[in-house]
């Protein structure tokens, strides 16, 4: 079966910024923890200090946003292509695609420099809202054939 859907292209884009962001923390976490001196193998054996506790906050910023692109996006990931699927991948709903990459990127690029917690959460906020609309039309599409 091909398909073509304008709504996989966002969804490439950001599956990729997920990989710029795993390069970013790697090439800044590794240097700090040598120069923290930190033994990973004792760290685990530890149980209780954790990178955040032993690496600068701005280092660990990448990290914590790592993990963020895993958390609302894999909602993205399945909505686009239940819709890409459906046949309601063009349009409007690549439009929000679109939108909503940009503001986890720009939220990605906000946590990782300066992490302004309320212009971040403003992002995320509108992002989710962004989501929510293509979580309602991927019910109501499913739900009317």
């Amino acid at each position: 079966m091909e398909m073509h859907s304008e709504i996989l292209k966002p969804m490439a884009v950001l599956a990729a910024w997920t990989m710029i962001m795993w390069l970013w923390m790697y090439a800044t976490r590794i240097p700090a923890m040598g120069a923290a001196k930190v033994n990973a193998d004792e760290l685990v054996k530890q149980g209780g200090q954790t990178l955040d506790d032993l690496l600068p906050a701005n280092v660990q910023w990448k990290a914590h946003n790592y993990n963020h692109l895993h958390e609302a996006p894999t909602v993205f990931y399945a909505v686009a292509l239940a819709l890409a699927f459906m046949g309601a991948g063009d349009g409007f709903n690549a439009q929000l695609a679109w939108v909503y990459a940009g503001l986890r990127i720009l939220h990605s690029i906000i946590q990782a420099t300066v992490n302004k917690v309320m212009v971040r959460f403003l992002v995320f906020a509108l992002s989710s809202i962004v989501l929510m609309m293509l979580v309602a039309h991927t019910l109501l599409i499913a739900f009317a054939h």
